[in-house]
């Protein structure tokens, strides 16, 4: 079953840049084969149901790796059955009725 999910991560007790953490999880996300786009509070995600969760455990795991005690994350994913639909189809969906 195909997502796309909102995913935003957030490493506790690293300082106050977190560049770095983002910038591993989204080369995570890139080596998984997932479509991607970053924006300035989280990355879009969209793939297959497993590879996306996959990918985003593994970004957890990355990110403790590199010595982040905590983090906090969010999600939000949306699926659907009736048609394919792609984050570019719904991003142009909107900007359709906006001119």
């Amino acid at each position: 079953m195909k997502v796309i999910a909102d995913f935003c991560l957030v490493p506790l007790g690293v300082g106050v840049s977190v560049s770095k953490y983002v910038a591993k999880c989204e080369k995570v996300l890139k080596d998984a084969g997932l479509k991607t786009q970053l924006h300035s509070y989280g990355t879009n995600i969209e793939g297959e149901w497993d590879e996306v969760f996959a990918a985003i455990k593994l970004c957890h795991e990355k990110i403790h790796e590199m010595g982040a005690p905590r983090i906090t994350s969010t999600l939000k994913f949306g699926t659907r059955t009736d048609r394919d639909q792609s984050m570019a189809d719904k991003v142009k969906s909107v900007e359709e009725k906006l001119s």
